[in-house]
């Protein structure tokens, strides 16, 4: 087919080029080029047509085979559909009965939970109630226990102020006593001390006396004389 259509373009080519008629449209080609080509396209046409013929008969052949396999597969196809739309099914009613049977079970569950809960609630609240009268029953006992121990104390307290108080005024007597004799202890002391200094600074003035009147031997023996007395 390429050598025919190589051959119709010489010939275009050929007709376009030729030297043209004078007031015609006609031209003047060379009578054998043209021949030639001719001649080239008769003898290429029937090998090419044949080729062509091949390609058709092979494009209705490859045609019909593609249908039967568009419809083979087109069967194909809708078989496994109707397969996997059946498998889904049954898969999807096994989920359905799964999570039904999983729902009951949950839920079963859930029952048991709120009533053992529900069971253990009650007996804290009840073991709570208890402890809560035992404990309200010992707050008051130990506040009874508490009142008497304060009003006992209290008692305690007004002994141990009165007590106290005896206590108090017989140590201020006492001190006042004690503060009598001291002064009278002190006064004594004192007027021995006076008296003894009164001697003694008359013993002194008689020495002084006895210094300027020149007695000073006679007087000291007259002193150890009082003493050894």
């Amino acid at each position: 087919m390429y050598r025919v259509f190589e051959a119709l373009d010489e010939l275009v080519t050929i007709c376009e080029e030729a030297r043209g008629l004078p007031m015609t449209t006609s031209c003047v080609v060379p009578r054998g080029d043209v021949l030639e080509l001719l001649d080239d396209i008769r003898e290429a046409i029937p090998g090419e047509l044949d080729d062509a013929q091949d390609v058709l008969d092979h494009r209705d052949k490859l045609v019909d085979d593609a249908t039967e396999e568009a419809s083979r597969a087109t069967e194909e196809a809708r078989t496994e559909a109707d397969r996997l739309l059946a498998e889904a099914r049954e898969q999807a009613q096994q989920m359905i009965a799964e999570a039904e049977h999983e729902a009951e079970r949950v839920v079963s569950r859930g029952r048991r939970e709120y009533a053992d809960l529900t069971d253990r609630a009650a007996a804290e609240a009840d073991r709570m109630a208890e402890a809560g009268r035992q404990s309200y029953d010992r707050a008051v006992a130990d506040g009874r226990t508490e009142q008497q121990r304060l009003v006992s104390e209290h008692e305690v307290t007004l002994a141990a102020r009165d007590e106290a108080g005896r206590i108090l005024d017989r140590a201020a007597e006492d001190a006042h006593e004690a503060r009598t004799d001291c002064d009278h202890y002190v006064d004594t002391a004192l007027a021995e001390f006076t008296e003894t200094l009164e001697s003694v600074l008359d013993t002194v003035g008689r020495h002084r006396h006895q210094l300027r009147t020149g007695q000073v031997g006679a007087a000291a023996r007259e002193e150890a004389e009082r003493a050894s007395a």
